[in-house]
């Protein structure tokens, strides 16, 4: 007899699918708009730990996907999800122009590709 213990199984991956299968496209863009959004309120400094995990080429990365993300999206998910998402994103723009040293041009900062110019 072998003194291995068994080893633990692995992920179900058909289970998987089938619950991916049974989330609505609109739940998995505001999903991922949210997400997007909360690791890029970390990385502008903006959760109680502050600057420690800032960093502000991460945060226009982020900003910048969310963007395109609701720009590509919008239309998909009704004004009744977008709305809110579209004035977290214009904070995180604000915050990130706050934050920046050197400003961008306004219509170069992070989404600003998508949403136009965002002013204070």
């Amino acid at each position: 007899m072998s003194d291995a213990t068994p080893s633990e199984p692995g992920p179900d991956f058909a289970a998987m699918t089938r619950d991916i299968a049974e989330v609505p496209a609109v739940e998995v863009i505001v999903t991922v708009a949210v997400n997007l959004m909360s690791a890029a309120a970390v990385k502008l400094g903006l959760t109680e730990e502050g600057d420690a995990y800032k960093d502000l080429d991460e945060a226009r990365k982020l900003v910048h996907a969310l963007a395109g993300l609701l720009d590509a999206g919008a239309t998909e998910i009704s004004s009744f999800h977008a709305a809110p998402l579209r004035d977290g994103l214009k904070s995180l723009q604000l915050a990130f122009r706050e934050a920046s040293l050197v400003p961008d041009e306004p219509g170069q900062g992070p989404g600003e590709k998508y949403t136009g110019p965002v002013f204070g």
